[in-house]
């Protein structure tokens, strides 16, 4: 950070964010490793999301989605400023496999259909790497996913599935079987998760990360849970990572011929005959 930067005066509300937001561009800037992307697929891909360019895309997408302050208590605009002196320690532990999240808070928010569907909020901070391990690892994984796997998938909507049903249902289809895998975020079975991703990521350095957020804890009424199955809703990469998982069933239903949509953990098999 130049001293001119580090000599700014202060300043309030809108142009207080700004100024945050100009001094972590900075920050970001000089902490950008060179890529290292070669013909392995999953070669360098945490240095990919170290990238300066990737991270910026990444905080405007967490500032865009606003949300909740983490177990840490810090709101965007103070974790922009928290990261104005912290982010290259940050980067640097990242780089060598010592970064540990911090446990997500938990939130019950009421279903539709009465019960209850648990959150984890990560801090701003874990949304904001999360987000950029997300913009990597997606142009690389989404291709692989089945064409009839609706949910949280660039081009692809509730709408898309709706209309693809509509379809199934007007050329003879007309019995559904509702298949509904109950508290399935709550229940995936981290070893095999990793595994399955680990066939398709082979970064190691992008592995051990993921598998440090799905061992994050949880904070719920101020203790610290332990964790050892689920991925949480509430942070960007639990839905990448349930497709990862989820995908094995699509495949199966395409291998018995089975006509079928799936948006994320509800699945319709659209059959002739009971």
């Amino acid at each position: 950070m130049s001293k001119a930067m580090r000599q700014m005066p202060e300043v309030s509300g809108r142009s207080e964010r700004q100024a945050g937001e100009a001094r972590l561009n900075c920050d970001l800037d000089e902490a950008a490793p060179p890529p290292r992307i070669g013909n392995d697929t999953g070669a360098g891909l945490l240095d990919a999301a170290l990238r300066r360019e990737n991270l910026l895309k990444a905080w405007k997408q967490v500032r865009a989605n606003k949300g909740a302050a983490g177990a840490d208590g810090l709101d965007i605009d103070q974790t922009a400023a928290m990261l104005c002196t912290a982010w290259p320690a940050i980067r640097d532990s990242l780089r060598e496999g010592t970064y540990r999240p911090q446990p997500v808070r938990r939130v019950m928010i009421p279903k539709p259909g009465g019960g209850e569907r648990e959150l984890g909020i990560p801090t701003v901070l874990d949304r904001l790497i999360q987000q950029a391990l997300l913009q990597v690892l997606q142009p690389i994984l989404d291709p692989t996913f089945s064409q009839h796997s609706y949910g949280f998938r660039p081009g692809k909507s509730a709408h898309d599935a709706v209309l693809a049903a509509q379809s199934l249902v007007q050329s003879g289809r007309r019995v559904v079987v509702d298949v509904d895998l109950e508290k399935f975020f709550d229940r995936v079975d981290h070893d095999i998760l990793i595994d399955r991703l680990r066939k398709k990521i082979p970064d190691p350095g992008v592995i051990r990360l993921v598998r440090a957020y799905l061992n994050a804890g949880i904070v719920d009424g101020g203790v610290v849970i332990k964790r050892t199955k689920g991925t949480p809703q509430g942070g960007p990469l639990s839905p990448l990572l349930a497709n990862v998982l989820l995908d094995e069933v699509d495949k199966e239903l395409e291998r018995r011929s089975h006509a079928f949509c799936r948006y994320a953990d509800d699945c319709n098999v659209y059959v002739r005959s009971r």
